[in-house]
């Protein structure tokens, strides 16, 4: 007799078989999905009826085995294959794959997800996102781009909108200095007086001093009159507009002296010697002392400059003068007179550096012979003087050099000098490091001439804005500037679990954290079997169309066969039905 447990039985194998169905389709269909991660669905024989358990054997006769008829098919479980897919390069260095076990760790609406797709990009907010919204977390850097990690915050590249400088604390010089080149004997001499054969007076008829109050100082071209050449409110320009002061063959930058009515000679005396940077070494071979000096037996103001042809300084009349409020020339209040001109060997060279807002700063180096050694050997000073320092001083810095016999530098410690930056907005003041020696050049004292140097390396950096990022392998985030600066934007953290397979998918190629999966153990990529990250790749599906086909053909048949149980089943009932009539 036909039984309807067999309809039942096959129905089992038709609906088993349609949820295998389910499964291969959904393979199939998310076969170029990024990073899809292939099911396979597991059946399971459904419980028995048990006729008899069977019988053990005994002495008089033998055991036998339970008899049991099977009632159907029912799905084991759904498993999850998360091996790693194959690569594809994108060029797109947004793109992140995982090389490993592990995910990227996004959120979104509150919630924490875990992916292996790494199509990210940039939202309007800078952050890394993916394609459903979702913010990829690491951990960030702080205003000095060094990471601050422990807790997870949201990925941000903000390309076109940082921009960064860094003040130079380097500058370094490296060439030849002729050791054979002539010793200075003199630096030079500038006369400043009233006419051209007499210095200048005060109101009472004396000649002046460093104590002269300028508003008491007689007008050369009214002398005996008792006018005065200067009033309170005056302006004293040196150089300017049409104007050419010069030390060597550099032009000096214009300076200016406020008057008032308590301006003296000497206030002039140090005005003149801080914008010409005359700097303090002693005396020269000649005997003169480096300065600005008042001579009171005949009023001349003389002023001596430092020695080496660099240093030789070069101004007239119309270059020291009078101007209004607005800078209109008034007078050429003086006449100047330069008696001798200064020499020695000696080279200088513009050095570059950047303060603390990127802005660029010059300094220049001069070097000038100062003796040699009978035992073999030369001494030379240096000079160092700023233009943008920003006091009327343009000398930030004067010393001695020493070379052996063999035109090696004795003292390899670097030059130091700081530039007064005040009322720029930047850091002040700015300390630099002078090498003459080391891996980017070295300064030399041999007797091929002439003397030649110049500025072979700085650090520090102008302003510079982020262009482009990438991601190492280790997860770390570094941006380029245009500037050509390197720096750290964040890093990545990958999520592992102890059993992935227990992930729940969430949609969007995201996973959420399921019952049996574990808890996220958070890790840097190339720790604890998380994998390494690829940049400007993405993972493929891992989905096997040859073996899904296979297991699609296995599935069509076992559903006919299924279908055909239900089939026979029935013709049978039928003919019982026949046989009833």
């Amino acid at each position: 007799m036909a039984s309807t447990t067999a309809l039942f039985t096959g129905l089992t194998g038709l609906d088993t078989h349609s949820r295998k169905l389910d499964v291969i389709g959904n393979n199939i269909a998310n076969v170029s999905t990024t990073a899809y991660k292939s099911s396979r669905m597991l059946f399971e024989s459904l419980m028995a009826r048990t006729a008899s358990i069977g019988s053990a054997p005994s002495a008089a006769q033998g055991g036998t085995n339970p008899t049991q008829i099977g009632l159907g098919v029912g799905v084991a479980g759904v498993q999850r294959d998360f091996t790693v897919g194959a690569f594809a390069s994108t060029g797109d260095l947004r793109d992140l794959a995982i090389d490993g076990s592990g995910f990227f760790i996004v959120e979104g609406e509150g919630r924490t997800f875990y992916t292996r797709a790494g199509s990210f990009r940039q939202d309007l907010d800078d952050n890394l996102v993916t394609l459903s919204g979702e913010r990829l977390q690491g951990f960030a850097v702080d205003e000095n781009f060094a990471l601050v990690e422990g807790a997870l915050t949201d990925i941000s590249v903000p390309i076109g909108r940082v921009t960064i400088a860094n003040a130079s604390t380097t500058t370094a010089v490296a060439g030849n200095l002729f050791s054979a080149g002539d010793l200075p004997s003199q630096g030079s001499s500038i006369d400043i007086m009233g006419t051209a054969t007499a210095g200048l007076f005060d109101t009472g008829g004396s000649f002046i001093d460093a104590t002269t109050l300028l508003v008491d100082v007689e007008d050369p071209d009214l002398f005996g009159s008792g006018t005065a050449l200067f009033a309170d409110g005056d302006i004293l320009e040196i150089s300017g507009e049409g104007g050419r002061v010069t030390k060597g063959d550099r032009v000096l930058p214009s300076e200016t002296l406020d008057i008032d009515a308590a301006t003296t000679i000497q206030d002039l005396m140090d005005f003149m010697d801080a914008a010409l940077g005359i700097q303090a070494t002693g005396t020269n071979p000649n005997g003169a002392t480096p300065g600005v000096t008042v001579d009171a037996t005949t009023g001349v103001i003389t002023i001596i400059g430092n020695t080496g042809t660099v240093n030789d300084l070069d101004f007239d009349s119309s270059d020291l003068r009078l101007v209004d409020s607005v800078g209109t020339v008034i007078r050429a209040p003086f006449v100047v007179t330069e008696t001798a001109e200064a020499d020695g060997e000696s080279v200088r060279t513009t050095l570059l550096a950047y303060d603390s807002l990127g802005g660029e700063v010059t300094l220049q180096l001069s070097m000038v012979i100062d003796s040699k050694q009978t035992t073999g050997g030369t001494t030379w000073r240096y000079y160092v003087d700023s233009d943008d320092d920003t006091d009327v001083e343009l000398d930030v810095g004067t010393g001695l050099v020493e070379f052996d016999a063999f035109g090696q530098v004795l003292n390899t410690a670097p030059i130091t000098v700081t530039v007064d930056l005040e009322g720029t907005g930047a850091l002040s003041p700015l300390a630099l490091e002078i090498p003459l020696t080391g891996d980017n050049g070295t300064l030399t004292a041999l007797s091929d001439g002439p003397s030649r140097i110049n500025n072979v390396y700085r650090d520090g950096l102008p302003p510079g804005t982020l262009q482009s990022f990438g991601v190492q392998a280790d997860g770390l985030i570094v941006g380029e500037f245009s500037n050509g600066a390197v720096r750290t934007l964040g890093k990545l953290v990958l999520a592992n679990f102890a059993n992935s397979e227990g992930l729940v998918d969430a949609g969007n190629n995201n996973f959420s954290v399921g019952p049996n999966s574990g808890v996220a153990q958070l890790a840097t990529p190339g720790e604890f079997g998380t994998g390494t990250i690829l940049s400007g790749a993405l993972e493929q599906s891992n989905v096997d169309l040859g073996r899904e086909f296979t297991d699609l053909i296995l599935v069509q048949t076992g559903y006919s066969a299924s279908a055909r149980v239900i089939r026979t089943t029935d013709e049978l009932l039928q003919q019982l039905l026949v046989l009833g009539r």
